[in-house]
């Protein structure tokens, strides 16, 4: 998955927690929302105001918390595990290497492969 069909993809699921997001859709979209908040912040530093820097983080908050729990879905946990984040220290730590490791292979409880990575997965059942 490329960068432009990673951010359309995850602003067009902006609230859906539900499904499986692919390592390259999670980190295309964890690029863009970096890059635009990073504009915002220089453009607010430039103007002397600190008004865009809020509304983007405020736009970019829950499409990144979706994807993010799709992430976790693809690695066959549950969403709730990015609470993990409130652990001082350990919890984030934790939570990136969740996000760094591999999907699950074929299917599973929260929804088909986004890879379509099927055929391996049977040709061992």
């Amino acid at each position: 998955m490329g960068f432009m069909e990673a951010v359309k993809t995850c602003l067009n699921k902006y609230v859906t927690f539900s499904g499986r997001a692919r390592r390259s859709e999670y980190w295309w979209f964890y690029l863009f929302a970096f890059l635009v908040t990073l504009v915002a912040t220089i453009i607010d530093g430039v103007l002397g105001i600190m008004i865009l820097y809020p509304i983007t983080a405020l736009g970019l908050l829950l499409p990144s918390i979706a994807a993010g729990v799709r992430r976790l879905h693809d690695t066959d946990r549950s969403g709730w595990w990015y609470l993990i984040v409130l652990v001082p220290i350990v919890g984030p730590i934790v939570l990136l290497v969740f996000w760094v490791m591999d999907g699950t292979k074929g299917d599973n409880r929260f929804g088909p492969d986004p890879k379509g990575d099927t055929a391996d997965v049977d040709a061992f059942t």
